[in-house]
């Protein structure tokens, strides 16, 4: 234990905001992933090493390999309730995937907690089996990541921000993983996402099936080919849940609808949402909208900013995020977040630093201890293989 908290006290104190700074000053980075016309670098052949066997021409097997990913965080909490900082290992996680019949993978992954190992192991997080014959039809069960609007419907491997929105927290899902099915595909610029998942209350493997059901619908376009950029998509999304004050999977609303915008023209981008919910039980209703440019400063160094405003019907509906939440337990009713970021792509998405800036807040009418202002300074190491 002595030599983990040195660890990561030196993390806190020099490496990661250090690290940052040096790269905002024109430091280089490794070599990312190798082009056909590049030599391959010292990182591509590190992310082979999990591949425990691959054999694209077997007719049984063609792939195993260990997954994981790391998350590090240090955080500096500074608003009108106090002060607060920490470093904490914000996931890690572990699993293996096996491809075979050709159209076939299994994917099993569990969640880790080495900050407290009471147990070590915490949860099982992905247990899917999936099936995917063409682009145009994926069917996959188990205990499945459930994706909805802009942030719940990106990995957190792929995150531009060190967490999602407010949004998310607010009107998502309060358990991200959980049992059920799902059918997707896409083909000539359209893209379609569809699935029926329990509500249950919450166990560490697939929940108990108990407090009702909710279905997910999705579909959008993608105009990118047309406007001669990487991606230019226009999404619709939609979650019934059935109303169960039981349920520990979804937040409290039995109606949910949100549009999403995600332009990205390799240099440069911007995403938007408008997401809003019918809340049910002594949760109001909410609504909120957010916008995230982003620019790419350098080949590797990437700039992001990010505007939330989240408003509830009554007083007490909104939430605030995981950090706030350290100095800030209560609710209010009209949030408003300012996010300012830096990312360096040491590999991609599947090494990278990252660090940011925010200032939130959050207005209670009912004063009952949901008003807060203050700012925090996120930095942190994300990587996957």
């Amino acid at each position: 234990m002595f030599f983990y908290s040195s660890v990561v006290r030196f993390l806190k104190s020099l490496l990661l905001p250090a690290g940052m700074l040096w790269l905002v000053l024109g430091g280089r980075g490794l070599a990312g992933a190798s082009s056909p016309d590049q030599p391959e670098s010292i990182y591509d052949r590190l992310w082979r090493v999990p591949v425990l066997y691959s054999d694209p021409e077997n007719a049984v097997i063609q792939e195993f390999r260990f997954v994981g990913r790391l998350n590090l965080d240090a955080y500096n909490l500074d608003g009108d309730r106090g002060t607060d900082q920490d470093v904490v290992v914000r996931r890690l996680r572990v699993g293996g995937k096996l491809k075979f019949l050709h159209d076939f993978l299994l994917h099993v992954e569990v969640d880790l907690q080495p900050q407290d190992p009471r147990p070590l192991y915490n949860r099982l997080t992905d247990a899917a089996l999936v099936w995917k014959p063409c682009e145009a039809f994926q069917l996959a069960a188990g205990k499945l990541s459930v994706g909805f609007g802009l942030d719940g419907a990106t990995s957190s491997n792929e995150l531009l921000t060190l967490e999602r929105s407010n949004l998310s927290n607010n009107l998502y899902f309060a358990n991200q993983y959980t049992s059920g099915v799902n059918v997707s595909g896409h083909a000539r610029g359209w893209q379609w996402n569809t699935g029926l998942y329990s509500g249950g209350t919450i166990s560490p493997e697939f929940g108990n099936f108990d407090a009702g059901n909710f279905w997910v619908g999705s579909v959008g376009y993608d105009w990118g080919k047309r406007l001669g950029v990487k991606k230019a998509l226009l999404r619709l999304d939609y979650v019934y849940n059935q109303p169960n004050l039981e349920s520990d999977a979804t937040q409290p609303f039995e109606h949910i609808g949100a549009l999403v915008w995600q332009l990205d023209a390799e240099k440069w981008g911007v995403s938007a949402e408008a997401t809003g919910g019918l809340g049910y039980g002594t949760q109001s209703d909410a609504a909120g909208v957010l916008v995230m440019p982003w620019v790419m400063l350098t080949e590797k160094l990437q700039l992001v900013g990010r505007y939330t405003y989240i408003a509830s019907k009554e007083p007490g509906g909104v939430r605030f995020t995981r950090y706030e939440n350290v100095l800030a337990r209560g609710r209010g009713d009209d949030y408003r977040e300012l996010y300012v970021g830096l990312n360096y792509y040491l590999y991609g998405h599947k090494l990278k630093l990252q660090t940011g800036w925010q200032y939130v807040d959050m207005q209670d009418s009912s004063n009952r201890g949901g008003a807060y202002s203050g700012w925090s300074w996120v930095s942190g190491l994300r990587m996957y293989f």
